[in-house]
Parts: structure tokens; C-alpha cells; sequence
């Protein structure tokens, strides 16, 4: 069947000497993986590796068999160009462990049109205001929304967070806890949006407390999950 669709990438794969394989969240059928034949191959060619860099937002021409296998793409254009997410040096760096990040945590293979809202809106909105150092954890944290994992609000004023249960504790469980200074900093991000991001200040050494254990639920509640590779180099950029 062929469709058009809206499609984030993912990632991009050298496969060959002159091929790609693409994996990209797409607005029609969520997750879908590309075969892109003799890509490399030619400069001249209509389809071009440029277009599939990282977060990439891409409007596709494609053609679904949905058999389980590799799809094909018969025409890809930019959705929505970007003015600095693959430019500036840290905000690409942030971008390479974002599309990690959802590449580990996006298994839907089907249609999730709130989902691919979210990242169109937040991917374009990282690319067109600054930076802040905290962007990336509330960008985890709200997309934990639409992954069904988003901590329960209620009893904030507890001392405790259980990260298996999701859920605000007065006392304390086996199960991996956020408490004391780190507790203070995750509920900070609670019902934030990007605009009120200036107004929460974080030291470096919570900054990273905090995505370390950002990843930890990521964890204990996406299946299969791997850390991300690219977590060494977003701690050397915000160190």
C-alpha cells in the first residue's frame, strides 16, 4: 500500500556499501523500518542521506506491505526544517541522545497521533529557542505521558517517590527510591512546560543525578530497554 505520511527518524544505518536501513516514528503507523537501496551510492540521486539525520522531521512517500519487513520510501521531502538542532555542537549532542532515547522506548507499531504530536512540537520548539540544560529531562519526563508511565501526583508532599510503582510513599520500600535533594529537583518538573524551563535551577552534579535516575525509570518500566550509548557524551557537553 503506498501512503504519505509525517516521520520523525530515528535512526540510520549503513547497510552495504551504498544502502541504508532507516527506522523512523511515523504520524500513519508509528514505528516503520527503510529499506533505502543505492542511497550512498550517487550524488545525483533524488533520495539523499542528508535527509535522514537524527530527529529528522520528514514528510514520505512509502510504500507498507506490513508484512514485519523492510519498507520502502518512494519520495521524502523536509516537514519541518530545522535552523540549528544538527548546527549547534549541543544541541546535537542532545539530539543524538534523544533519537537513542526513543529508539529504546517507542515500540508501538501502530498509529499514536498524540505521541507523534508531542515530539513534533517539542523537537520543533528545541530547535528554535535556546538551549536550556535542563530541556532534556523534562522532555523525558513529559513523554513518559504518552509511553503510560507518567508518575502519580498524588501526596507530592511525601518523602518518598517509588520509581517501580510510579507513585509518590511516606515510607520507604525495596523497590529503587527518589528522596531527600533528589526528590526536591524531580518534583520541579512535575506539570512544567518548556516555557517555565528558565525557572528551575539545577547544579551540575543534580542535573546528572537527576537523568541518571530519569534513565532508571526509563528502565524498570519500558521492556527491553537499553541505556543509551550517547548518555557519556550529554554529560561531558552539561559538565
Amino acid at each position: 500500500m503506498q501512503i504519505t505520511t509525517k516521520a520523525i527518524v530515528l535512526s540510520s544505518l549503513k547497510y552495504g556499501d551504498t544502502s541504508l536501513i532507516v527506522r523512523a516514528f511515523t504520524q500513519s503507523d508509528g514505528i516503520k523500518s527503510y529499506l533505502l537501496k543505492g542511497v550512498l551510492a550517487s550524488k545525483k540521486a533524488k533520495i539523499r542521506p542528508a535527509y535522514f539525520l537524527p530527529l529528522m522531521q520528514l514528510e514520505i512517500q512509502a510504500n507498507h506491505k506490513n508484512k514485519g519487513t523492510l519498507e520502502s520510501i518512494r519520495d521524502v521531502r523536509v516537514g519541518i526544517p530545522y535552523q540549528t538542532m544538527h548546527t549547534d555542537i549541543v544541541k546535537n549532542s542532545v539530539v543524538l541522545f534523544l533519537a537513542e532515547m526513543l529508539g529504546n522506548s517507542i515500540q508501538e507499531q501502530e498509529q499514536d497521533e498524540s505521541l507523534y504530536n508531542y515530539l513534533e512540537y517539542s523537537l520543533h520548539w528545541m530547535d528554535i529557542h535556546p538551549l536550556s540544560p535542563n530541556f532534556h529531562i523534562l522532555f523525558l519526563l513529559n513523554l513518559t505521558k504518552y509511553l503510560g508511565f507518567y508518575p502519580d501526583t498524588s501526596y507530592q508532599n511525601s518523602p518518598f517517590f517509588d520509581l517501580l510503582e510510579g507513585s509518590f510513599s511516606r515510607t520507604p520500600s525495596l523497590n529503587p527510591l527518589i528522596q531527600s535533594e533528589n526528590l526536591e529537583s524531580f518534583k520541579k518538573f512535575l506539570g512544567t512546560d518548556f516555557v517555565a524551563l528558565q525557572t528551575i535551577q539545577l547544579t551540575k552534579s543534580n542535573r546528572r543525578e537527576l537523568l541518571k535516575i530519569m534513565i532508571q525509570y526509563y528502565g524498570l518500566h519500558v521492556h527491553g530497554f537499553r541505556e543509551p550509548k550517547s548518555l557519556a557524551v550529554l554529560n561531558a557537553v552539561f559538565t
